[in-house]
């Protein structure tokens, strides 16, 4: 378990750092504070909106549900923030939390991935916890890169070889 485990962590640190953050750094240079900012109607999010939420999610479940931090997050706000945080400061503080995940998930010991946690109110193993974080973030991801390119009218270019 321990080398599958190990490469398994070391792959979602992998998706998180240097594959969506990377993406969504790209998206939002391309855009203006106010299209950051923009929803399509009140039950959509802006991108701004979802940065947010990325970074609460992923501090609860792996820096705080994984690691000794405590929780202190308050969800609704993430999606209730309308009135404009700065492109600069947005992607601020998702590095800074990416960086704490990726701090979490390094220390992290592949031996108790099986382990079981109680986070966000649900009852899973680190191992659930980390794969939540992957797909969630990369549902998110893909939101804000088509916000973008409805914003822009520009492909990413994340492919080009």
């Amino acid at each position: 378990m321990s080398e599958t485990g190990r490469e398994f962590i070391k792959r979602a640190r992998y998706h998180l750092g240097e594959d969506f953050l990377p993406k969504i750094e790209r998206c939002v240079a391309l855009l203006s504070d106010e299209q950051i900012w923009w929803r399509p109607n009140e039950e959509s999010n802006s991108i701004g909106n979802l940065v947010l939420h990325l970074s609460g999610n992923v501090r609860q479940w792996i820096v705080c549900g994984l690691g000794p931090a405590n929780d202190a997050r308050d969800r609704d706000s993430e999606f209730a923030q309308r009135e404009i945080i700065s492109r600069d400061d947005l992607l601020d503080l998702l590095r800074q939390t990416i960086g704490e995940v990726d701090a979490t998930l390094a220390g992290y010991d592949a031996d108790n991935l099986l382990e079981r946690k109680k986070i966000q109110g649900f009852d899973v193993t680190a191992l659930e916890a980390i794969l939540h974080v992957v797909e969630h973030f990369s549902m998110h991801t893909g939101q804000i890169i088509l916000l973008t390119k409805q914003l822009t009218a520009q492909d990413m270019h994340f492919y080009d070889l």
